[in-house]
């Protein structure tokens, strides 16, 4: 194990690299080397030579990682504006001229404009590597003898810098020929000679514009094979700046700033003492003016800088998939954010018409825990936001004043836990050494496992959960947490490691502090596009880690994981939720086009495309769903009214057909009851499934815990009637018997007298119907061809049943519907009572007496 000091030896040798002060960044988690039940493993993708010198930790999941991972060659999202990718003997780079709107999606594709090189090259590929790296940038240097080029790639720079030592400077274009150089036009199989420190060249791309910082510099432009190169006559020592040039307009602060160049970014960070906000700041390392650098924004930026510099936004701009990039001056950005002060539960008791119901909710939902039948982990994604769940009716318990129905709860959730820390486990984790992590050890060398885990996809999803469950054990059983916490430590540490001094995993390892979110997708496939499609899972997984720190008793990492959850919330806003209403020439809308906008949501968001769609779905619930899931306090911010209340609008067919999934609806209603919180609830009286990330008592405490709740939220008459029953058909007067010999409910006495007693009980939003004399379960048919039976010793699944007043019928009859497949209950031929029924139209009226 690498002590603390080395740990620090190596970060500090890092910035300096890179011409970077050390930030007032919070210190390591830890800096003990994992030791989780799956022991270590090697990926099967480990990195290329590019970090050759270096050892792990190594980032992952950074808008380069492309340049690291595979073969090295994957086209990478960056430095925004521009797109690259390296070759063996060169960086290529260009910018996308061709903006595509196909009804779903918004895309810019790539294109290679230019590639940067020297002549001197040998081609080998091992003959490029990192020189340095920071949360947002990377040194490389191309070399062969005593030839270097080095690049400092720096997003939100208007040029690419190239600085060449003993090498001849040579530019290949990657768009067709070159037609002008100079001012002069150059002949095809042509060529055009030019000395100074500044040329303009064409290409199909159109025109690039060429800066000698360092004296002048004789170039020779040469258009041949369908392309062509602009080449030196002779080695250069100096550096050379590269920039598009989209309008003539733009040339004037382009010359005026050129000389100024950023070499690395420091992050830092401060948190207020009299307000829950936070100052998130870039301090870019600068050769020449520092004051007088220029950058470019994104809108997420614009919104949130303090005392900016901007120009005039028709300076300079280039429209990017995250909307247009506007000019700013300065090397200091500071970012002000408002942090959430919500952690455990709403800031605020349950609306009183909803107490009893969230009580009932919690005795049902507790009482099928057992610690001697746990959840065992099959994967990590799937228990993980099915622990997370089960974990907040603690909660909520605690909130309510049933301090009773903890201690269930949390043992449950030890017991499920216990897995975790076991080899003989089918499912464990393990740390991952080539490039450092923790991962599932099954998911090493397959893709397909837990959605690429073991590729380092989606961590911050999966470990969002564990860290929620953990903190709730923690939270209430103070040993455990003493017992398990540096093994716990582990999942927060991979997704929020703040600093480079941890000597095992990389520096808060999904986020990309440029673009203001993280991405999820990690070394799979080469690295090459970045995406993220659950902004809601991303948001989690940063309150999962400031639960943990905070019943840890670590202040500093709770600040930070309130700082990421407020820009990741932010992002979330600015380019997953859209709004038709907002104006095509609002400079900080990132979609100026109004059938863009008109989408509502975005499902997926990616390096250079951008739409309402998902890899796994095409539902419009779905779509929207990914983005609200898991629904917890914090998310309070996140639902707006504009934006929920369009949500519902986009998602109105499907949210009132049956045959789409009601776990989906739920999470939507609870978003929507920010807006409209009786609206939302009485949507949310005809859900019967939950999915496994959010349950019926979570739904009915987040729709009674709204800021605007304005009146009674829950309804007596949103519920099964509870108790013993005889059933009547209200058509025929006849009520309905069953036995034990004869368990088929059928519809044939005369008299109340020989009818049958049913106990309904509760259920979440419907019940269960037991036969009294023998004490089994009625159960649907799945098909609807058979009758109802009173034949089952257990309830499940298909014992539950939603009874409802009847539409348009008289007070006091109901239609009953099979929770389990959504069909009505009708009466056949015979008098059996058949769950066939399609719409509660068509089902028969019962009477309970």
């Amino acid at each position: 194990m690498r002590s603390l000091v080395q740990s620090l030896a190596r970060a500090t040798a890092i910035l300096a690299a890179a011409g970077c002060v050390s930030a007032n960044i919070f210190g390591p988690i830890g800096t003990d080397r994992p030791a989780p039940a799956g022991g270590s493993i090697s990926v099967d993708q480990p990195p290329n030579t590019f970090f050759q010198g270096f050892s792990p930790p190594y980032p992952t999941n950074n808008w380069w990682a492309g340049y690291a991972a595979g073969d090295g060659t994957a086209v990478s999202a960056g430095p925004f504006p521009y797109e690259s990718n390296l070759t063996p003997t060169s960086i290529q780079f260009g910018i996308s001229t061709s903006r595509q709107w196909d009804g779903v999606s918004i895309k810019q594709p790539t294109q290679t404009d230019w590639g940067a090189g020297f002549v001197e090259h040998n081609g080998n590929a091992q003959n490029h590597k990192a020189l340095s790296w920071d949360t947002q940038t990377v040194t490389l240097q191309y070399f062969t003898g005593a030839s270097t080029l080095t690049s400092y790639l720096v997003p939100g720079s208007p040029y690419l810098t190239f600085n060449y030592a003993g090498a001849t400077p040579v530019f290949t274009s990657g768009q067709g020929l070159i037609t002008s150089f100079g001012g002069t036009a150059v002949p095809n199989g042509g060529s055009v000679t030019k000395s100074g420190t500044q040329f303009l060249v064409v290409n199909t791309a159109g025109t690039y514009i060429i800066y000698s910082l360092n004296g002048n510099i004789t170039l020779t432009a040469t258009a041949a094979n369908g392309s062509g190169t602009v080449k030196a006559s002779a080695q250069f020592n100096g550096v050379i700046r590269v920039a598009k040039l989209n309008d003539p307009s733009h040339k004037a602060l382009l010359d005026q700033y050129v000389a100024n160049y950023p070499t690395a970014v420091t992050l830092d960070y401060s948190f207020s003492s009299s307000a829950p906000q936070a100052t998130l700041k870039f301090i870019w390392t600068v050769t020449g003016n520092s004051a007088n650098l220029l950058l470019l924004t994104w809108p997420h930026h614009r919104s949130k800088l303090q005392s900016p510099n901007f120009p005039a936004t028709t300076a300079l701009n280039y429209l990017t998939t995250k909307g247009w990039m506007y000019p700013v001056i300065g090397n200091t950005w500071n970012l002000l954010y408002n942090l959430p002060t919500i952690d455990w539960n709403a800031p605020r008791t349950p609306d009183s018409s909803c107490t009893a119901q969230i009580i009932q909710g919690l005795v049902y939902e507790v009482g099928k825990l057992s610690a001697t039948t746990p959840s065992i982990p099959g994967d990590f994604y799937n228990w993980g936001n099915a622990i997370a769940a089960k974990a907040r009716l603690a909660l909520i318990a605690d909130h309510v004043g049933r301090q009773d129905l903890i201690p269930p709860v949390i043992a449950y959730l030890k017991a499920s836990y216990a897995y975790w820390f076991q080899a003989s486990s089918a499912v464990v984790p393990a740390f991952e050494t080539a490039w450092g992590g923790i991962i599932n050890k099954a998911g090493y060398n397959n893709v397909w496992v837990d959605y690429g885990n073991g590729y380092y996809n989606v961590n911050h999803f999966h470990y969002g959960y564990f860290l929620t469950g953990a903190a709730v054990i923690a939270k209430y059983d103070s040993t455990w947490r003493s017992q398990y916490q540096t093994q716990i430590n582990w999942y927060l540490r991979d997704i929020v490691n703040p600093t480079p001094a941890d000597p095992f995993f990389p520096v808060t390892r999904h986020r990309d502090w440029f673009a203001g979110h993280s991405w999820a997708s990690g070394i799979a496939n080469g690295a090459g596009s970045r995406d993220q499609e659950s902004s809601g899972e991303a948001i989690n997984g940063y309150y999962g880690a400031m639960l943990w720190a905070e019943v840890i008793g670590d202040t500093d990492i709770k600040n930070y994981a309130r700082l990421l959850i407020a820009t990741e919330q932010h992002a979330t806003q600015v380019y997953w939720h859209l709004y038709p209403s907002a104006s095509p020439t609002d400079r900080d809308n990132p979609y100026p086009e109004a059938s863009v906008r008109s989408l509502i949501t975005m499902g997926n968001v990616e390096d250079w495309q951008s739409g309402a769609w998902l890899f796994w779905g095409a539902q419009k619930v779905e779509i929207a769903a990914i983005q609200i899931l898991p629904v917890t306090p914090v998310n309070e911010y996140l639902y707006d009214s504009a934006w929920v209340n369009n949500i519902i609008s986009y998602t109105a067919n499907e949210l009132s057909n049956s045959t789409y999934a009601d776990a989906w609806k739920s999470v939507i209603y609870l978003a929507y009851s920010n807006a409209n919180p009786q609206d939302a609830a009485t949507r949310s009286a005809g859900l019967t499934d939950w999915g496994t990330g959010n349950t019926y008592t979570n739904q009915v405490y987040f729709l009674s815990t709204r800021p605007n709740t304005g009146g009674t939220i829950c309804s007596a008459a949103q519920a099964n009637p509870l108790g013993n029953y005889t059933i009547q058909v209200a058509s025929s007067g006849k009520y309905v018997v069953a036995s034990a010999a004869s368990p088929n409910l059928v519809a044939s006495a005369t008299t109340k007298s020989a009818a049958s007693v049913f106990n309904l009980a509760f259920a979440p939003n419907a019940g269960t119907l037991q036969l009294v004399a023998s004490s089994q379960y009625v159960t649907a048919d799945q098909s609807g061809t058979f009758a109802l039976a009173a034949a089952r010793g257990v309830a499940s699944t298909w014992e539950i049943f939603v009874v409802r007043q009847k539409v348009g019928a008289a007070a006091g009859v109901y239609s009953i519907k099979a929770a389990s497949n959504g069909l009505y209950v009708t009466v056949g031929a015979d008098g059996s009572l058949l769950n066939n029924g399609a719409t509660e139209a068509s089902s028969i009226g019962f009477k309970f007496a």
